[in-house]
């Protein structure tokens, strides 16, 4: 067995019976001790190579991994102990890019081999990569429900870049914790920079279609969460999750010995009615589940405007007759926006009601959503402050409420142009 020359720190090679070249050295690790690491070639000059990189790297302070993890037994423990915390939705947006994307492509990997060439070729593949026929989904319908790729038709589905974008994101999230604890050395995927998504920006109403809105909405069961949603901004899920306890009214509903009885509109100009947006209503796999507001901003105290707050005691009235009307059937939730039964009203099946008003107002393509930017883009054209708005809405910071408003409409730029021809003549 030959052994190569060396000095001391430098490690040693050497030639094992079977003719490959090792080489081994101490080098520092993630946890601050001394590890034995080895590398092999067919090559003692190769070998060589091989062990100074490692003993380079680890004296220019980058550390080699304590323990040898696979990027799915690291995903695994990271999914279960850290991701696990988070709100229930990012639990299972993460488990879905995990199971589906970064385990099939990733997971037999060691964590501290991992690349940013393996992850740039990986991502380049999920853009390319035609997902039916990588993951078998026309293969795995019934042999005469298939239609495409499992008979040789290649449909050619490939992910958006948005979701390329999100995968990217989990797997850089994962590393970076990775790297907090010390058991990689650096985070490979923030090396990797990936196309970024083209988002819809400015895609709110106009003051006509506002108005337009709100009349398709008029004999609305859920009028109120329209009027709200446009006024307010809220989101869905808030929407959803709204309770009467969440309303201070302020005295308005105390009963009014001078006109009438509960909410005077006599009396009401000298009120100041308030909602607390507390929580908000999600679809977690089977279940609909309460939680906390997406951000700190987004749990907020709002005044409520005379007109919403008409809509809500109109609300209530109509409240009181479906639950007579229910019966026995009725489910006591508390909630503002409710079934006719009483129960919480599924997020996705909102679009029961919406498309049908949507097509009244002749917004055939605008989505729900596009509401609350309504709201921002409305009260900026107003002149309102945008931390004022943004607060309103319950952005988590400013730069949100402006991307909204990035892209002004062709009114706006030929009033601006207007302005600038009526200033200098």
């Amino acid at each position: 067995m030959a052994r190569g020359k060396r000095s001391n720190g430098e490690g040693s090679v050497y030639q094992r019976k079977d003719g490959l070249w090792v080489g081994a050295a101490y080098v520092l690790t993630t946890t601050g001790h001394r590890k034995r690491v080895t590398v092999s070639a067919t090559e003692e000059a190769e070998a060589w190579k091989k062990l100074r990189k490692k003993i380079a790297d680890s004296d220019a302070g980058i550390p080699v991994a304590a323990e040898t993890w696979t990027v799915e037994s690291y995903l695994k423990y990271w999914m279960s102990n850290v991701v696990a915390t988070k709100r229930p939705r990012t639990v299972e947006g993460y488990g879905v890019v995990v199971r589906r994307h970064l385990v099939p492509n990733l997971g037999t990997k060691k964590l501290h081999r991992l690349s940013a060439q393996d992850v740039r070729t990986f991502l380049t593949r999920l853009r390319h990569d035609c997902r039916c026929c990588a993951e078998k989904i026309d293969a795995s319908r019934p042999k005469d429900a298939q239609r495409c790729c499992a008979k040789g038709e290649c449909c050619k589905t490939v992910l958006s870049d948005r979701t390329v974008q999100q995968i990217h994101a989990v797997l850089r999230n994962a590393l970076a914790h990775a790297m907090r604890e010390e058991v990689i050395p650096r985070n490979v995927a923030k090396l990797v920079q990936v196309k970024s998504p083209r988002y819809d920006v400015n895609r709110g109403l106009t003051a006509d279609q506002a108005k337009a809105l709100l009349k398709a909405a008029e004999n609305d069961r859920l009028k109120a969460l329209y009027v709200l949603a446009l006024y307010l901004g809220m989101r869905r899920g808030e929407l959803l999750g709204l309770r009467w306890k969440d309303i201070d009214w302020d005295g308005w509903d105390e009963p009014c010995a001078e006109h009438t009885d509960d909410f005077c509109e006599d009396c009401a100009e000298q009120y100041s009615p308030s909602l607390h947006i507390r929580q908000t209503l999600q679809r977690v796999g089977t279940k609909l589940v309460f939680v906390p507001p997406k951000t700190d901003r987004s749990e907020r105290v709002m005044p409520l405007p005379l007109l919403v707050a008409w809509a809500l005691v109109e609300h209530w009235d109509l409240q009181d007759d479906e639950a007579d009307a229910a019966g026995d059937k009725w489910e006591e939730s508390g909630l503002i926006f409710t079934t006719s039964t009483g129960g919480p009203i599924d997020p996705t099946y909102l679009r029961a009601s919406w498309y049908p008003i949507r097509k009244r107002a002749g917004l055939d393509g605008v989505r729900f959503h596009d509401i609350r930017h309504s709201c921002v883009t409305l009260l900026l054209r107003l002149g309102v402050p945008p931390h004022i708005v943004r607060d309103i809405v319950g952005h988590s910071n400013i730069e949100v409420t402006m991307m909204i408003y990035a892209a002004v409409s062709l009114e706006d730029k030929r009033e601006a142009l207007k302005r600038l021809t009526d200033e200098l003549g």
